[in-house]
């Protein structure tokens, strides 16, 4: 009888360490792009070093798993095998591999893409909220956070406050601001960040440096033909900004 006892805890034992795989459902971003921007201030460099894949969001239910590379989106269907690991599949006969680690989602190396990492978002977008917009807000919040004193250019002095919702406060002829992620904005403006500063609705592009705790933000200047696109260059400084 105490035999039966033992093999009986043992297997109860075995069998509580066994445990299902944990569901990836949600919305995770890449805090590493994130991280390596405000270490570096170069933001470019640092999407395309963790990039490109900016964020996941897992809809275990339906089985849909959709990526955001601050340009375009791909959504996919995938099936879990035992182990957990998300085999996603795409238009085309393209495939990606995706498993938990820790408190990571591993997508891992690939034809495509080198292993990126992603961590839960801090909160869950809203239902009308733009595929990426989770990772941009983290961004936001992270990189161009805090309050800002104009120490050169128009409204010297002034204080700015760049939200994460991509309002910004302060800044004289500016309402709205994005940065740029990727895309046509980022082919256009070479090796230099670029951000979109919008009033009403006018809008133009600006290149800006950040070093630590200063914002420079210039003029972007076109070298291209009317018929090309654009090719942006560093003009005149119109703000330096200090983050207080």
């Amino acid at each position: 009888m105490r035999c039966l006892f033992v093999v009986l805890l043992t297997c109860a034992l075995l069998s509580g360490c066994v445990s299902p795989p944990r569901d990836p459902n949600g919305t995770w971003i890449n805090q590493a792009a994130i991280d390596a921007a405000v270490d570096s201030g170069n933001l470019r460099e640092a999407l395309l070093a963790y990039g490109p894949n900016l964020e996941w969001q897992i809809d275990s239910q339906r089985r849909l798993a959709s990526f955001s590379n601050g340009f375009e989106r791909g959504e996919g269907t995938f099936e879990r095998d035992t182990n957990g690991q998300l085999r996603v599949h795409f238009y085309g006969d393209f495939q990606e591999s995706m498993s938990l680690s820790g408190d990571e989602l591993v997508q891992a190396q690939s034809d495509t893409w080198p292993e990126q990492r992603f961590v839960r978002a801090p909160a869950a977008p809203g239902p009308l909220a733009p595929a990426g917009s989770s990772f941009e807000q983290a961004l936001y919040s992270a990189y161009l956070g805090g309050t800002w004193v104009i120490k050169e250019g128009l409204g010297k002095g002034g204080l700015v406050l760049f939200q994460a919702d991509g309002s910004v406060q302060g800044l004289p002829g500016a309402e709205r601001y994005a940065l740029c992620l990727a895309g046509d904005c980022a082919a256009m403006s070479g090796e230099f960040d670029s951000l979109w500063l919008q009033l009403g609705e006018q809008g133009q592009n600006w290149l800006f440096e950040r070093e630590g705790k200063q914002l420079r933000v210039f003029e972007a200047l076109n070298r291209s033909q009317i018929d090309e696109m654009p090719n942006f260059y560093k003009g005149q400084q119109r703000w330096l900004l200090q983050q207080r």
